[in-house]
């Protein structure tokens, strides 16, 4: 077996040199060089990094979107505002055209923010390209590992390499893993972002201090290391909506598609009526084409233009838990190559705390999915052979569960194997749909949609697609040395509970949280925090500020207490019972930027407390445990 493996591996390795040097010498074609240089690209860079610049309001955006008409309607409507749907939204107006977006709950709202925050090739389709000798499975990791450059690159104060090791209990294992990920290096070629490599065992505890160095009667004989990335998603996509925004799309959060608008023959769809939920101001919104990137819910919106369409969407659950710092070192990733089920568990610092996941079961589709106990604890023991910290419930902070929209081409002839790959179809003349991939694929997947959108409603746009090397809102200018300028610049004032203001120190951990998630924006928080008298932190042990539910109420299209605590901040993913301390003062915030009155308060508050009982820490969990109760 062992020689069938590593003859495997060279069978691909050979391909894959092949593939690898003819990208390399191929070069970037001609169109793609053209459009970089292109002036639509210029003065899309221009819009969004311009320091005086600033999203149009909502109020302007929903009226945008009622001022169309059959006569003057929107070249591309998009229906859902996940990664794929604002990055089609960019895409289209980054071309010229004229787009509007729509998402019945908030940007990122589902899956994109429940994700394992990797920005990643795809080790796992490397290996199976490996032991099939499966040439499309290679195809998917190329594509992937180019993407993967370019989300980096685009949105870099909120994306980094990330070490991952791979420990290795037997010699076989160390070959097979160093062979494996040297593969993996390989196919990456230019856009690789580090070279991996063997550390031994000793090397590997002083990098790792928390691995075990024995296991199931076996001693650690040293660990692979390479280089994934790693992003903060919810907040990646916030930027994709912001700088659409920038660029002329009218893009439009809890908006619900009531139902379709179509031709007097009925044969197309020429709009859609939505519903303000907000206000419960409903309107019509006409558009040449309309694409659906509703995530595991297109499906229902295929169904409204077509109650018998087949299904496409196979919904997937993935859960991951929260647990204290003190797991993993910063900086450095653990991957468990083999769990009972036979997938891969991570465990990667974020956010200055640990993530651990994932979880791949069958689930029922639903607006707020919840982590079963036993998927905790199946997380929780896959760990916990490969640390020699005590593993335990209580240490889960949060938990939650997200749904993967694996696709099935409904045109496809057969369905006999599900597809990790995005679709693209057109199954009603007007929709376009687009599902399935992953979050490292979302700016090919839009460019993919956009094209078809472009062909089905013979549009006509500018200039081709330029987001290969469009930054996103506050990308441009910035380093990771921006945050010494808030440090040295700005104090932050901080209210007392007697009403006394006082100075505080805008200090390291501070000015790098703020930098991190708002790039060359963070000066604008900044400056709330000082001028505003918001400078005081919202929960004990967390650098986020008072001053950042202003600016995202403000600037991000914050409409809610849930939209900040789950999307804008990462409060509710990285410590359940801090988010519900959080809260009072949040809605407090929100309610002086919005003109909330107390009803409302009241109504916000206990829509936050249900939210956070789906997340699962040890603090709100109903469970009998044995094993991980310390």
């Amino acid at each position: 077996m062992a020689a069938s493996r590593l003859k495997g591996i060279g069978a691909v390795l050979a391909v894959s040199g092949a593939s690898w040097a003819a990208v390399t010498l191929a070069g970037p074609s001609p169109a793609a060089a053209s459009d970089r240089s292109s002036a639509a690209l210029e003065a899309a860079r221009r819009r969004i990094a311009d320091p005086a610049a600033v999203v149009p309001a909502r109020e302007v955006q929903e009226a945008a979107l009622m001022g169309t008409s059959m006569v003057n309607p929107l070249d591309v409507l998009v229906v859902g505002g996940g990664a794929t749907g604002c990055g089609v939204a960019l895409d289209a107006a980054s071309r010229g055209l004229r787009v509007g977006l729509v998402e019945r709950e908030d940007f990122s709202s589902g899956t994109s923010s429940r994700s394992t925050k990797l920005i990643h090739g795809g080790v796992r389709y490397l290996e199976k390209a490996v032991f099939n000798l499966d040439y499309g499975q290679l195809k998917l990791v190329f594509h992937a590992l180019r993407e993967r450059k370019q989300v980096i690159e685009n949105a870099p104060h909120l994306c980094h390499s990330l070490p991952c090791m791979t420990p290795c209990f037997d010699w076989f294992e160390a070959v097979y893993y160093w062979m494996g990920l040297k593969l993996y290096d390989l196919v990456a070629g230019r856009r690789m972002l580090h070279l991996s490599r063997y550390y031994s065992a000793n090397e590997s505890v002083e990098l790792f201090p928390t691995l075990a160095r024995n296991g199931h009667d076996r001693s650690l004989k040293g660990t692979v290391v390479y280089y994934d990335g790693q992003m903060n998603d919810s907040r990646l996509n916030v930027g994709l909506a912001c700088t659409a925004s920038l660029v002329g799309a009218a893009v439009l959060n809890h908006a619900e598609v009531i139902s379709f608008i179509k031709d007097e023959f009925g044969e197309r769809i020429i709009g859609a009526h939505i519903r303000d939920t907000l206000s419960g101001k409903e309107f019509d919104t006409f558009a040449k084409v309309v694409v659906n990137a509703a995530g595991p819910f297109c499906d229902s919106v295929r169904q409204m233009a077509n109650k018998n369409a087949p299904p496409m969407i196979s919904p997937s659950s993935g859960v991951h838990v929260v647990l204290p710092d003190y797991y993993s070192p910063e900086g450095m990733g653990l991957i468990v190559p083999k769990t009972k089920d036979g997938r891969v568990v991570f465990m990667l610092p974020w956010l200055g705390r640990t993530v651990a996941g994932t979880t791949d079961s069958n689930t029922i589709i639903t607006m707020l999915p919840e982590p079963h106990e036993d998927e905790i604890q199946f997380i929780l023991d896959a760990i916990c052979d490969y640390l020699n910290v005590q593993v335990r419930r209580s240490d889960v902070l949060s938990a939650w569960s997200g749904i993967r929209p694996l696709a099935m081409d409904p045109s496809a002839k057969s369905t006999e194997s599900i597809s990790r790959d995005h679709v693209v179809c057109e199954d009603y003349p007007g929709l376009i749909t687009i599902t399935g991939g992953k979050w490292t694929t979302y700016r090919s997947m839009a460019e993919d949609a956009v094209n078809a959108a472009i062909k089905s409603g013979k549009l006509k746009p500018v200039n081709g697609c330029v987001t290969d090397h469009l930054h996103i809102v506050g990308a441009y200018g910035w380093d990771p040395a921006s945050f010494t300028i808030l440090a040295q610049h700005y104090i932050r004032m901080k209210k007392t509970h007697r009403g006394k203001v006082i100075p505080g120190v805008m200090d390291s951990a501070l000015s790098k949280h703020l930098s991190h998630a708002y790039g060359t924006l963070a000066e604008r928080v900044a400056t709330i925090a000082q001028n505003e008298n918001l400078g005081k932190r919202l929960a004990h042990g967390y650098p986020y500020l008072e001053a950042e539910v202003a600016y995202c109420a403000r600037h991000e299209y914050c409409e809610s207490a849930v939209d900040f605590i789950a999307r804008r901040s990462r409060l509710a993913f990285l410590d359940t019972d801090a988010a519900g301390r959080a809260l009072p003062r949040i809605i407090e915030i929100l309610a002086a930027e919005h003109k909330w009155d107390r009803a409302r308060q009241k109504m916000e508050l206990q829509k936050a407390k249900e939210f956070l009982e789906t997340f699962k820490s040890s603090k709100n969990a109903q469970f009998r445990d044995g094993k991980h109760t310390g």
